[in-house]
């Protein structure tokens, strides 16, 4: 996929900024400058959710948040009952609990949902509504980040600061695809298939292993090294301080044509065939890196399926798995002592020695 974009900044003139009603747009998606693993990382799982998330780590100031609030306003909306809150999909499809009385479905906006550090376990699970309970002497449920998150996108920032129960939380739904609550008389259930994003600064200390592995792709990030890269970031974040809405309108069509692109690919995806020679790479790269289980093929084998979708080509190629194997299976190599390499090199080596150049 191609990642590259024209510069529109020089058709920016932030003196002559026109103001404008309402809260401004994020920052597009398409217009971010360089960073180009991230994004597809980020596109990847917007094709396929079944990949299993993003973990962004890298220097601050270098567009994680950014890309991730320029990736709500890109993503296609979903089909949902629009007074489900947890998104179904159907009428039947909405907990019983929900109480929902108006059952039309209609098109809602991908949802994204922040989980902040320092949340409470109610905040993201759910609990007793206390206001219905004192009002009405009933009990209710009032529905937690967990239910706004499902079918869509669950973001947490600084992620390796998360505090451990809520990091076993997440692993036990994670893993499930639902959300259980029992405490207070209350015994309630309900899907939370979710995209986990992460991000967070490596310096600020490690990620549980565990939680690390829920991640389906893993992108390191660093701040650009030559001055026109940085030259171009600056302009364009000023091009877009200094008229939010201009910016966005001006790269209307780049963001237009992404989605058209996200969407062709989620169609395809069905129909991408994937040889058994291809299956076969996935192994034996998985088996000269030492991954653990099978999960890192699987991801590695969705991802380049997505990959190949986004192409429109109809059949996973080696040069798919070349080009996403850092992103699968990066954070999945076993500490090595002897070897002093980063993780993506000693991916590209092993893609090198399995798949050949």
């Amino acid at each position: 996929m191609t990642m590259l974009h024209r510069d529109k900044t020089r058709d920016q003139t932030p003196a002559r900024a026109q103001p404008a009603t309402g809260a401004p747009p994020p920052f597009p998606f398409t217009a971010i400058v360089g960073q180009d693993d991230m994004r597809l990382a980020m596109v990847l799982t917007a094709i396929d959710p079944s990949i299993g998330g993003v973990l962004v780590f890298g220097d601050r100031g270098t567009g994680k948040s950014t890309a991730v609030r320029g990736l709500a306003a890109l993503l296609p909306p979903i089909r949902a009952v629009l007074a489900c809150p947890v998104n179904s999909a159907s009428p039947a499809a909405c907990p019983d609990w929900a109480g929902i009385t108006d059952p039309t479905v209609g098109e809602k906006p991908t949802p994204v949902v922040d989980l902040p550090l320092g949340v409470s376990e109610d905040r993201v699970t759910g609990a007793l509504d206390v206001e219905r309970a004192i009002a009405k002497g009933v009990k209710a449920f009032e529905p937690g980040l967990l239910a706004r998150a499902n079918r869509g996108y669950l973001y947490i920032d600084e992620v390796n600061l998360l505090e451990d129960h809520i990091v076993d939380l997440l692993l036990d739904v994670a893993q499930s695809g639902e959300n259980l609550v029992e405490r207070d008389g209350l015994s309630i259930r309900h899907p939370a298939r979710f995209v986990l994003v992460g991000s967070g600064n490596p310096e600020e200390g490690d990620l549980r292993p565990q939680l690390l592995d829920r991640f389906g792709l893993s992108v390191d990030v660093r701040s650009p090294r030559d001055v026109p890269t940085r030259v171009e970031v600056v302009l364009r974040r000023e091009a877009y301080e200094a008229d939010p809405h201009g910016f966005a309108a001006t790269w209307a069509p780049e963001e237009a044509a992404l989605r058209e692109r996200i969407l062709r690919a989620r169609t395809l995806l069905a129909k991408v065939q994937t040889p058994r020679a291809v299956l076969e790479d996935c192994a034996g790269l998985c088996i000269q890196l030492g991954s653990d289980g099978v999960r890192g093929e699987l991801t590695l084998l969705r991802a380049a399926r997505a990959l190949a979708a986004s192409e429109g080509a109809k059949t996973v190629k080696r040069d798919h798995l070349r080009r996403i194997a850092a992103l699968a299976l990066g954070h999945r190599l076993r500490r090595d002592p002897l070897d002093e390499a980063g993780a993506t090199d000693r991916v590209a080596r092993a893609v090198s020695e399995t798949l050949g150049d």
